[in-house]
């Protein structure tokens, strides 16, 4: 199978959809793998790398999108959609839910689009959704503090104090992989950190694994009310996979907050979790509502382009190979796991939380399957 590797061309967006290791693995296996000129040179993984592990330098986006598979990283916008053709492979991270017009488009091209962000594992985690939202868990308290220092609009509250004055109050909206690692970096600065969530047992997780180093609240609106009034920094981190995310934290919310409180929101690639939320970029990070300062990137693990690209490589891999080796078909049959990840297919939406959250039907996926 010849796989293509495009250069990422969202906003400051420098991680890259496969390393020269993930290439030398695919070509020893006997597929071809085009790599777009300067894909990876963001993160120092140059073209004489890609080379040297057995790709091809394409030198223009049409000759990468030629290939039968597309592996990326973020969505593709636009200029990209456009290139897709019937029966060619997407696989990248698509957050369809809030996004109609690429679901409009994916289903217009004919492709067959599997989203990292669906893919299940045997556990019912998501494998290739983690090592990002760990990423991104990491960085909300550090951008989330920088974000209150004073030259950035924020209140000029350092969110670890200093003795005799008090530390932050750190609110985390949803105990999963991102709000755990949110937790455990807002400690290490240390603030004050409360996290929410709905389930008992992740509050009981989260309080064996924490202790007394924070607090633990049961969702409710007029919890969540409390805590983000007398919060300096929320960081929004639920998820319901493949749907739009809840919006937990309302406008009136919003406008009740403490003037220069700040508001990181990790759940805007799935529409956002705080209705003052819309997506931003690295080079225009913040926007100011009601006083209180919002950090909506979203793509906030491209922040740290080599870590996330290696760690998302990772995981990727044994899929990416399945797919060369045997075919989408094959791979979805064989594996219910992948199958999962399967978004948009020729035409149809086979994830029915993106199908619910346009208003469109949606099929089983292996209704498209065949045999």
């Amino acid at each position: 199978m010849r796989v293509g590797v495009p250069k990422e061309i969202k906003n400051n967006e420098f991680r890259v959809g496969m390393t020269p290791g993930a290439v030398s693995e695919l070509t020893h296996r006997g597929h071809e793998v085009v790599v777009e000129t300067g894909a990876g040179d963001g993160i120092g993984l140059d073209d004489a790398s890609y080379l040297a592990a057995g790709a091809r330098i394409a030198t223009s986006p049409d000759e990468v999108f030629a290939a039968d598979m597309i592996v990326k990283v973020k969505e593709p916008l636009a200029d990209e959609r456009k290139r897709l053709r019937p029966g060619q492979i997407l696989f990248t991270y698509l957050h369809l839910a809030p996004d109609l017009q690429q679901t409009r488009d994916l289903m217009a091209s004919g492709a067959v689009c599997i989203a990292y962000e669906t893919v299940t594992s045997a556990t019912g985690s998501l494998p290739l959704l983690v090592p990002m939202s760990e990423v991104a868990g990491r960085l909300a308290p550090q951008v989330g503090a920088h974000s209150l220092e004073k030259a950035q609009g924020g209140r000029g509250v350092l969110l670890g104090g200093v003795p005799g004055v008090p530390a932050a109050n750190v609110v985390v909206l949803g105990g999963g992989v991102s709000g755990t690692h949110a937790a455990t970096i807002a400690v290490g600065m240390g603030a004050h950190v409360t996290v929410v969530d709905r389930s008992p047992e992740t509050l009981k997780r989260l309080s064996t694994q924490f202790g007394a180093s924070i607090r633990t609240q049961f969702s409710t609106r007029s919890a969540i009310e409390e805590l983000v009034r007398d919060a300096d920094l929320v960081i929004g981190t639920v998820l319901i996979p493949g749907a739009a995310a809840p919006k937990l934290v309302t406008r009136e919310m919003v406008a009740g907050m403490k003037p220069g409180s700040v508001i990181v929101d990790v759940a805007i690639d799935q529409g956002g979790c705080v209705e003052t939320s819309r997506a931003t970029t690295h080079a225009d990070p913040t926007y100011v509502v009601d006083g209180v300062v919002h950090y909506c990137v979203a793509n906030m693990p491209g922040a740290v382009a080599r870590t996330s690209t290696f760690a998302l490589g990772n995981v990727t891999l044994p899929f990416i190979v399945a797919l060369a080796d045997k075919g989408w078909k094959q791979a979805l049959r064989d594996d219910p796991h992948l199958r999962a990840g399967l978004n948009v297919c020729q035409g149809k939406i086979t994830c029915a939380p993106v199908g619910e959250a346009h208003g469109i039907e949606a099929v089983d996926a292996d209704s498209v399957l065949g045999g």
